[in-house]
Parts: C-alpha cells; structure tokens; sequence
C-alpha cells in the first residue's frame, strides 16, 4: 500500500527555483508537494500530475492545481545536485498558462532541464558572490 505525506523540504526548494528563475507563472499556493512511500514504479523518481480542465470545471476552480510527488525510495537516496534537477524537471512540466495542461517529455528532457540547472546554479553563483561583497564591505564601513 502507497502512503504519502506533504514534502514541506520539496516545497522550500520549488519555492527557492520558482523565485531565483523568475517562474512567475507557476502558482506556488495552487500545487502540493508529497512525498510516497511504497510506490511499485520501477524507474519513476517523482511525477508531476494536473487537474485537467474537466476536473477543474467540476470542482468549481478558476485555476489549474498541480501536485509534485518524489518516491521517497529513490529521490531521498539522491545527492542534492540531482534532487535539484528533479525538482526542475518536475516544475517544467507546469506551463505558462497554469490552466491544468502538462509540458511532455519532448520538451523537458535531460538537455533542457540540464540547461536549466545551469542557469539555476549561476544564477545562485550570481546572488552568492553578490551577497558575500556586501557583508564585506558593509564591515568596512563601520564607524566604530
């Protein structure tokens, strides 16, 4: 049996990627984080799953509502490098519109969601060094 508890960690590093990449289209307070134990998919690691329109209809919602999943057996088991990239490749299949579409593989791959990483990680690379110039030279300019 499959059991699944809210991933509040894949939510903090989604939160930190949507914001560092501007991804001003993915809706954070309309997708879920989970995290499933006991999941029989072979080579599956997360997934990313869509209310479709006719659901969204029904259910009386205006928005689309995403729902990441990480199988605990194996994301949990990755170095945070390529947590990262799940977690990129997971989000990239939301698109702009967030009507309860999905981007398909032809589209986020390794190469793209490698391309995205890159971006992710010069980016913090960017925010880091800038940061680390200020707290030095914010003590060198103390006046005590």
């Amino acid at each position: 049996m499959i059991k699944y508890t809210h991933a509040p960690d894949i939510q903090k590093l989604a939160e930190e990627i949507v914001e560092k990449l501007e991804w001003n289209h993915i809706l954070l307070e309309h997708v879920a984080f989970i995290r499933s134990f006991g999941s029989s998919a072979r080579r599956t690691i997360a997934r990313c799953h869509a209310l479709g329109k006719a659901m969204q209809i029904g259910m009386g919602r205006k928005k689309g509502f995403y729902l990441i999943e990480v199988i605990s057996e194996k994301f949990d088991k990755l170095p945070q490098d390529e947590q990262l990239r799940v977690t990129i490749h997971e989000l990239m299949h939301i698109p702009k519109s967030f009507g309860g579409g999905f981007i398909h593989h032809n589209k986020v791959h390794d190469k793209s969601v490698e391309q995205v990483y890159n971006h992710y990680c010069n980016l913090k690379k960017d925010t880091a060094l800038y940061e680390s110039r200020n707290v030095s030279s914010d003590k060198e300019n103390k006046w005590f």
